[in-house]
């Protein structure tokens, strides 16, 4: 592979920081780096939860309180959908932009992403749906206790309260009592197998249909499809967006939001999926006698140069030689 010609020139030399950032910046690389990473992997999943969680609050309490136009299943759709490319476009060059616990356990598994590092990006991931969870329960407070009153005035807050259809539904995920969870099972795991297989293709350098600037709008795409046509089925597809909101949920409104033996489908079933579609991509989609993209190319030995400042190493424009990991440069 022939080097880039382009040279990569830090933002600093067209447009130089203040002292005090710049300052801020080498201490940050020098000390904090681990936990700026843990902040952007955090504020990846509190970005799409949010746009999605609020589009759903929406949409329940709308239906519950008889206020035509609040929302639909496609507003829900483009809301995550939108808000998974938003996560990728503000977040990925600082975390690599994981944002999902079966990512990270693929990391870890294939790419030698450390496991300790691992386990914290999983928590941080967790910890930014639940945030956003929090956040959006105070901002539709009157709507949800609204609907609360509502359903129980109506007799029907039992039945609905802890469903996909009710206000802990806003935030949990939840499938109708007596819902037959084998196919439940297979639901999830053909849409997270579909989807990670659109994740790995779109972030193969090799890939010259899905270019940097446009891989996060098609894994964006990817996660609205899915949720158009089989989110009512139950579906999570993202064990740190089903986490986080169950906890908040349970945080809000106690044990009843549990979501029993569908909690752990909801949460489990997308990271075999994601480890199988992995595997699956690489044996049957992937070949090394594929030439890389240019704009792929670029990117990547401008992230490797990025580091080498960091690590305050010579900065070449080749982007032969280690970064000091094999893991895979892009993972959202």
């Amino acid at each position: 592979m022939s080097s880039p010609t382009l040279q990569h020139i830090p933002i600093s030399e067209l447009y130089p920081r203040p002292s005090a950032l710049m300052m801020w910046e080498r201490t940050r690389h020098r000390k904090v780096n681990w936990l700026v990473e843990l902040i952007a992997e955090a504020t990846g999943t509190f970005i799409y939860t949010f746009a999605g969680a609020g589009s759903t609050a929406a949409y329940i309490c709308g239906n519950i309180l008889q206020i035509a136009g609040l929302g639909s299943l496609f507003q829900i759709g483009v809301a995550y959908s939108v808000g998974i490319a938003l996560a990728i476009a503000v977040c990925v060059s600082t975390s690599r932009g994981h944002f999902n616990p079966a990512l990270t356990v693929h990391a870890i598994i294939f790419h030698k992403f450390p496991v300790l590092k691992g386990l914290r990006y999983i928590v941080a991931q967790i910890f930014g749906a639940y945030v956003a969870c929090l956040l959006i329960y105070v901002q539709y407070k009157q709507f949800i206790h609204l609907s609360i009153e509502a359903l129980q005035a109506a007799g029907k807050y039992e039945e609905v309260m802890f469903t996909s259809s009710g206000p802990a539904g806003i935030f949990a995920f939840y499938v109708p009592v007596g819902t037959n969870l084998g196919y439940v099972v297979l639901n999830e795991f053909v849409c997270d197998f579909i989807l990670g297989l659109v994740i790995f293709a779109c972030t193969s350098p090799s890939n010259h249909f899905a270019t940097p600037a446009t891989m996060p709008w098609l894994i964006g795409l990817a996660y609205g499809v899915i949720t158009f046509g089989f989110a009512p089925v139950g579906l999570a597809a993202n064990a740190a967006r089903d986490l986080g909101g169950r906890f908040a949920a349970m945080t809000l409104f106690g044990r009843a939001a549990n979501g029993g033996k569908y909690a752990a489908i909801a949460a489990l079933t997308n990271i075999p999926a994601t480890l199988i579609a992995g595997v699956f991509y690489e044996l049957v989609f992937n070949d090394s006698a594929r030439t890389m993209n240019p704009e792929w190319l670029h990117m990547l030995a401008g992230m490797k140069a990025e580091m080498q400042r960091k690590a305050g190493g010579d900065v070449t424009p080749s982007l032969h030689g280690s970064t000091g990991s094999d893991e895979k440069v892009i993972q959202a």
